[in-house]
């Protein structure tokens, strides 16, 4: 397939967040070939995009990629990348559970795997981090049920259900649920609990960082000073955490922490590094979820923590997202029994596109 012909290519929401989903098959085999077509095709870089399928924001320039998986482990192998938008980067240092959520769909639409009746189970590899997660989704009559009663903060209406069973989420990235081995360090003078239960995060307390932790993200985005305090953070922890220079990377990621306002268990503020998400992802909620639970952590006097085995509640600048997360102590610190989460996604265009010119 060439430019000129066009790329097949599927352009679905996944939780809170759209992208282009394509086959492994129909792009360059290439790394550095593949990577700078999608760049064209997503129009990055340009604050807008104007000249490609990306919107504009770190949330919809974003990108699968997706085959079938050559060993029995899985149904499919799903690789994620996140594009810049006004700067020229591919990176697949970081997982996305959002588009996760779309790629079951997507592999029964691209016949990747058979329906399985009134509902079908696909099990994904997670080639970012070489972890599992199985999707669940309503396929009566053999075709994909967008429809449904489940909302999603962030999201217009309400679509259909899409459960997410997540496996060897913890210490994906870094080899730890805690990489620095302890629940509780400092950072830049600043208290923070670094975690991985799927996305690499630093936890900081809001108020630490002379915030509320429910202000707009536009607030938060506008303010010069926390975005250097957050920067000098972000490095420092990422040396605690064993991720080397992390200055142009999407990891970790940064969530202020504050008590819930709303019913949930703790109220976040998300930054992907610099933009601040206007929701939570879906590994970023599994991830502060596992770390708020674990005694002594920068987040655990500040919840209001679930019975165990209820639901955890996070709540968000566009509402709250409910999670299933378990955690428990073990001989070497603490161990993930239960990662889980309800999604919605949707086919939205159907077609091919056609990358910009070269530049």
């Amino acid at each position: 397939m060439t430019a000129v012909e066009g790329i097949p290519c599927l352009l679905m929401r996944g939780g809170t967040s759209k992208g282009a989903y394509f086959l492994a098959s129909d792009l360059p085999a290439d790394p550095d070939e593949r990577d700078e077509l999608l760049l064209r095709i997503m129009g990055t870089p340009d604050p807008r995009q104007i000249d490609g399928l990306g919107g504009a924001h770190p949330l919809t320039s974003k990108v699968a990629v997706i085959s079938p998986s050559p060993d029995g482990g899985a149904d499919v192998d799903y690789l994620f990348l996140q594009l810049g938008v006004d700067t020229a980067f591919v990176t697949s240092r970081q997982n996305c559970g959002n588009i996760l959520a779309g790629v079951g769909p997507f592999a029964l639409e691209r016949g990747l795997v058979p329906a399985g009746g009134d509902h079908t189970e696909v099990r994904i590899r997670m080639i970012n981090t070489n972890s599992f997660a199985t999707a669940r989704f309503a396929t009566p009559g053999g075709v994909v049920d967008y429809d449904g009663g489940l909302a999603t903060d962030g999201v217009p209406g309400t679509a259909g259900a899409i459960r997410l069973n997540f496996e060897g989420t913890a210490g994906s990235s870094t080899g730890a649920l805690f990489p620095s081995g302890r629940v509780l360090d400092r950072a830049a003078d600043v208290d923070v609990t670094c975690v991985d239960n799927g996305m690499p995060s630093v936890l900081l307390r809001a108020a630490d960082l002379g915030v509320t932790g429910d202000e707009p993200p536009e607030e938060l985005e506008a303010d010069a000073n926390l975005a250097a305090r957050l920067a000098e953070l972000r490095l420092a922890a990422a040396g605690l955490m064993g991720m080397g220079d992390v200055s142009g990377a999407t990891v970790p990621k940064l969530v202020l922490l504050a008590p819930p306002r709303a019913g949930g268990a703790i109220a976040t503020r998300s930054f992907l590094p610099a933009r601040v998400h206007t929701s939570i992802g879906v590994l970023g909620a599994l991830t502060v979820a596992a770390g708020v639970l674990a005694d002594g952590s920068v987040g655990h006097d500040l919840a209001a923590l679930p019975p165990p085995g209820a639901p955890f509640r996070i709540e968000h600048p566009s509402g709250h997202f409910d999670v299933e997360v378990g955690v428990e102590p073990s001989a070497d610190g603490f161990t993930v029994t239960r990662s889980a989460a309800l999604r919605t996604a949707r086919k939205l265009f159907e077609g091919r596109a056609f990358p910009r010119p070269r530049l």
